[in-house]
């Protein structure tokens, strides 16, 4: 069987193709969810008009292909796995063009303990013992607020009796 080889120079599509629009549309849809804007951006980084674009990712909503709803609630669910805290999961949302109400019910539908998250975030990095002084403790601190947690949830995680957060 003979391998194909891409070509190094790409040829650019008609900017107002409709079908090849939608076809690389659904090739990157078939890969991973995507949000509108996400996907938007990708279209017009290939060569195809901002209007081709809108006018193909309405089509791919109201297939049930493309949803902000599902790419956030997909999102917010990795996105814990991971260890991020509600602030990192909204901004990397927003930069992705998701919209502020969608945000909010994701994170919401999450139903996520973010205080004990971070307190299991800051064991698994530093270990059990609480910090030893300032100095460490401002430390596990910045650290939790690079991964995005809220004010409140690092102090109850770094000052927090572990009942308190339902960790035992």
């Amino acid at each position: 069987m003979k391998k194909r080889h891409r070509s190094k120079t790409r040829q650019k599509p008609d900017p107002e193709d409709g079908d090849a629009a939608r076809d690389h549309a659904i090739r990157l849809l078939a890969r991973r969810e995507y949000a509108r804007g996400e996907l938007a951006m990708r279209l017009r980084q290939r060569g195809f008009s901002p209007d081709c674009a809108e006018s193909v990712l309405d089509g791919l909503e109201e297939r049930g292909y493309l949803s902000d709803e599902r790419f956030a609630e997909i999102f917010v669910r990795t996105r814990i796995e991971r260890g991020s805290g509600p602030l990192k999961i909204r901004a990397e949302l927003g930069q992705r063009g998701v919209a502020d109400e969608i945000i909010d019910r994701a994170l919401a539908e999450a139903d996520c303990d973010f205080g004990a998250l971070a307190h299991r975030v800051r064991c698994r990095r530093f270990g059990e013992t609480p910090p030893a002084d300032f100095e460490d403790k401002a430390r596990q601190a910045r650290f939790l607020a690079q991964r995005g947690f809220r004010a409140d949830d690092v102090r109850r995680s770094l000052d927090a009796d572990l009942s308190e957060l339902g960790i035992e």
